[in-house]
């Protein structure tokens, strides 16, 4: 063993001499492993190979793995045929080596201390190398100059460190699980007896899917001109009033249906986003904001509810081209400094891959898109609600409600969301089919066939439904709502709040 500490496969480098290790405990917790294999069991839900700072000690722990996974003894003698070819060991006395790390008996004692040791150097040693990554490329002018992306960069890479090795304390007894579930449902229970989540803002798509769960990822998707930016919007708002409510009113956080929101915009700036917010609340059409064409009255009106608005939970990053780990990165850190506990994507065809900008393979993209957005939602414990584009194989069909194959590059995302909506609105279409006076008609004809028209807009404007396609706590089904276009504002409608559940 002194060889090998004189040795040490990693030591031609000369500063890894500084970093820190300890090769003594790395020897005498593989002597134990090989005493008693019993020890594996423990040790390898946190303990990994590359935990070990010499390369020759991680070849041997992950030897004992394998046999003792296969139900095998390790031992030397077990052990010795897999590392007789081994050149590092031919430098510290050939396979011999491994008796020489059983020697000592009294590493059966500390040997859980030992492993924990191991992996907290080998979590200081990860953590040098993102500082000296950091340091290189921060020093490195020679191309193209962009610190936020390398705060970015290093930010994930400190989050990985922080995560590593965190499974071993995932796993939860029945008893805590039982705990939570109680949790959810006397939150369901103090709200009314149907919202365990954070409030949509619509109290018939509450009553459907029971607001949106932390850790769900929650897809909405719809066709251009649909409304499902102003959806997204008005139950972001909904969520950060309702949170501003809770706290004002002395509400525990994680206990009431509010919650601070983080808004990642990648089609609309922020100034667009806040502009639709304030013709909902104002009443004033966010079109003649836009153009000034307001009265002194509707500019006092909207001056109020700008001020109403200014301490609003709700943070929008309005940052074009973000790639999804630039976004988890950005929403772990809204999570530490802003405690938000929801996620709004704007949307998610916008978002980019962290693999090279490869149109060829644009399905792959985005299945790893839908994952890290699904694995964000998990990893805070978060509501994520991702914005989704539909194919245009809706507007080929006589009925225009989309179904689950219309998700575009849809097999990840349908896989990997709780729940997905759609939304749906028919005068959009049939606002679109007004008939046009031909210069030489018939007019008798060509009034009956407006006079139909006008019939089926007087039926269905302002009129949307929110189809419920996929829902892993609950039915699926369509909840009807209504939509004022002028102020891009979705609310419930007076008649039933959802219909029959759908079949499939």
């Amino acid at each position: 063993m002194a060889e090998i500490l004189r040795h040490p496969g990693a030591a031609d480098a000369p500063e890894l001499p500084t970093l820190p290790q300890n090769i003594e405990a790395e020897a005498a917790l593989l002597g134990a492993l090989m005493i008693d294999n019993r020890l594996v069991e423990d040790i390898q839900l946190k303990l990994k190979p590359h935990h070990f700072f010499e390369p020759l000690h991680g070849r041997i722990y992950e030897a004992v793995l394998r046999l003792t996974d296969r139900n095998m003894v390790a031992n030397p003698v077990t052990l010795r045929p897999l590392f007789e070819a081994d050149e590092a060991i031919k430098e510290v006395g050939g396979p011999a080596y491994l008796a020489q790390l059983t020697g000592s008996g009294a590493a059966l004692i500390g040997a859980r201390d030992f492993a924990a040791q191991i992996y907290d150097l080998a979590l200081l040693r990860a953590l040098i190398g993102v500082g000296r990554d950091l340091v290189e490329a921060a020093t490195d002018t020679s191309e193209d100059v962009a610190p936020l992306a390398q705060i970015e960069a290093a930010e994930s890479r400190l989050y990985e460190v922080a995560e590593a090795g965190g499974a071993e304390g995932k796993a939860k007894s029945f008893g805590e699980a039982t705990k939570l579930a109680v949790e959810m449902a006397e939150r369901a229970l103090n709200s009314g007896g149907h919202l365990s989540g954070v409030t949509t803002g619509l109290d018939g798509i509450n009553a459907k899917i029971g607001g949106l769960h932390r850790s769900d990822l929650t897809i909405l998707a719809g066709r251009p001109g649909m409304g499902k930016t102003s959806l997204a919007t008005n139950m972001a708002f909904a969520a950060a009033q309702r949170h501003q409510r809770d706290v004002e009113d002395g509400i525990e956080p994680g206990k009431g249906a509010g919650a601070a929101v983080a808004f990642f915009s990648l089609e609309m700036s922020a100034d667009q986003l806040a502009t639709r917010i304030l013709a909902e609340q104002s009443g004033i059409s966010s079109e003649n904001l836009r153009m000034g064409k307001i009265s002194q009255q509707e500019f006092r009106q909207l001056a109020r509810a700008a001020a109403e608005l200014q301490s609003l939970p709700l943070y929008i990053d309005d940052t074009p081209g973000l790639t999804i780990a630039a976004l988890r990165a950005r929403a772990r850190r809204l999570k530490r400094q802003k405690g938000i506990a929801m996620v709004v994507v704007d949307y998610l065809q916008l978002l980019q891959g962290t693999g090279k900008n490869d149109n060829s393979n644009r399905v792959q993209e985005i299945s790893e898109i839908s994952r890290g957005l699904k694995q964000l939602a998990k990893e805070l414990d978060v509501p994520v609600l991702a914005l989704s584009q539909l194919s245009r194989a809706v507007e080929q069909r006589e009925d225009k409600r989309p179904q689950l194959s219309d998700l575009r590059e849809s097999g990840s995302i349908e896989q990997d969301a709780d729940i997905v909506l759609f939304v749906y609105r028919e005068d959009y279409y049939v606002a679109s089919h007004e008939p046009k006076r031909p210069v030489e008609s018939d007019d008798a004809k060509y009034f009956e066939a407006y006079e139909e028209w006008q019939r089926q807009m007087e039926r269905v404007y302002g009129l949307a439904e929110l189809l419920v396609a996929k829902q892993r706590h609950g039915s699926t089904g369509k909840v009807r709502m209504k939509f004022d276009a002028r102020i891009t504002k979705f609310s419930d409608a007076a008649d039933d709040a959802f219909l029959p559940e759908m079949r499939s």
